[in-house]
């Protein structure tokens, strides 16, 4: 029996490929995101697409999908950007529509009660005072029959090469259910994986070039001031390395040290710091290429939050790198759709 897998959110489709690679089957998915649609869509031509947003969506749709003795798994990783760090420091981040996402996600769950239930979101969500978003989604679920289990995870520990950061709720109708064990690191026994294992296998290319044969193998252009830039940035170097003439004067004033990351040169025997919503973009965190003068290509940014080689994306290039950083890590994913199958293959009585 497979666990079909009804993926909202489901931005370019790293949680679908994840539990997809471990055996789950994808079957629906919805995101309100054009360019994000398009890249599912040419990946996962088999899966029911909805390009619309959840708030408008009607759950009945749903029920030609589920047969009675189907087990299922909803998974809901709605946009994260009003729980960032930075985003909740604001005045007005409490009036965050977005916010609102997770609730109306927990209404679709609680019209199927699906058997399994996935939240993947910032460690942020769980910082929010009082009677939080994320407290009324997990009280929601447990007032229906649910046991839930919530978390921070290291993704570098499930074997992404990226120091990432997330939380991660599970609910099962089928009995207790915990979190999975590290695959990776001390603990595990096994050491983390790293950049140079995920992105030294793409041959060369130059600021501003794209591959002709590898899809997405493309480097954002660099000004010729950022190209001298990168250019005096050695290997695992960041702009303390730079001439004074090539330092920028925000950075200079009145002992400025934050942000020391930005423009830096990514490791190659380490993972990678966490990719965002501008993870080709030099000047927005470590995204420098370990040894080549660019900033690191989105294939290579899509390979550092694992997803595979031939896996497309479409959009502009800053769209496509939004839907990477927006992405759940493929192997993450993974990971924890085989803790979910064989949680349901012990509880399956």
């Amino acid at each position: 029996m497979r666990l079909k897998v009804f993926d909202f959110f489901s931005g370019c489709g790293g949680t679908s490929r994840g539990f997809q690679n471990a055996g789950m089957q994808p079957v629906f998915a919805l995101d309100f995101d054009a360019e994000a649609a398009s890249t599912f869509q040419r990946n996962f031509p088999n899966v029911s697409f909805s390009q619309t947003d959840i708030t408008k969506f009607d759950p009945a749709e749903l029920g030609k999908f589920i047969s009675e003795n189907d087990v299922t798994l909803f998974c809901g990783c709605a946009p994260c950007q009003p729980f960032t760090r930075q985003n909740t420091q604001k005045p007005d981040s409490k009036n965050d529509s977005r916010r609102s996402l997770l609730s109306k996600f927990g209404e679709v769950v609680e019209y199927y009660t699906p058997d399994y239930v996935f939240v993947e979101n910032v460690p942020g969500i769980q910082k929010v005072t009082g009677n939080s978003t994320l407290t009324r989604f997990k009280k929601r679920l447990e007032n229906i029959g649910y046991q839930t289990v919530v978390n921070i995870v290291e993704s570098q520990n499930y074997g992404v090469p990226q120091r990432r950061r997330r939380l991660v709720f599970l609910a099962s109708r089928r009995g207790s259910i915990d979190l999975p064990s590290p695959t990776h690191g001390p603990d595990a026994g096994k050491p983390h994986n790293t950049v140079r294992r995920w992105i030294e296998h793409f041959p060369a290319i130059k600021a501003g070039e794209e591959h002709d044969k590898i899809p997405n193998h493309r480097a954002a252009r660099l000004s010729e001031l950022n190209l001298r830039r990168v250019k005096a940035t050695p290997p695992e170097g960041t702009r303390a390395d730079w001439p004074d003439e090539l330092k920028l004067a925000c950075h200079t004033k009145n002992g400025y040290s934050g942000h020391t990351d930005v423009y830096g040169r990514m490791k190659w025997d380490e993972p990678a710091t966490g990719l965002t919503t501008r993870c080709i973009s030099l000047s927005n965190g470590r995204y420098g290429h370990p040894e080549q003068d660019r900033a690191i290509s989105v294939r290579e940014a899509a390979s550092l939050q694992t997803f595979p080689d031939e896996f497309e994306f479409l959009g502009s290039l800053n769209s496509q790198a939004r839907q990477i950083g927006n992405a759940v890590p493929v192997l993450l994913a993974e990971v924890f759709g085989r803790h979910i199958l064989e949680h349901m293959e012990k509880n399956s009585g």
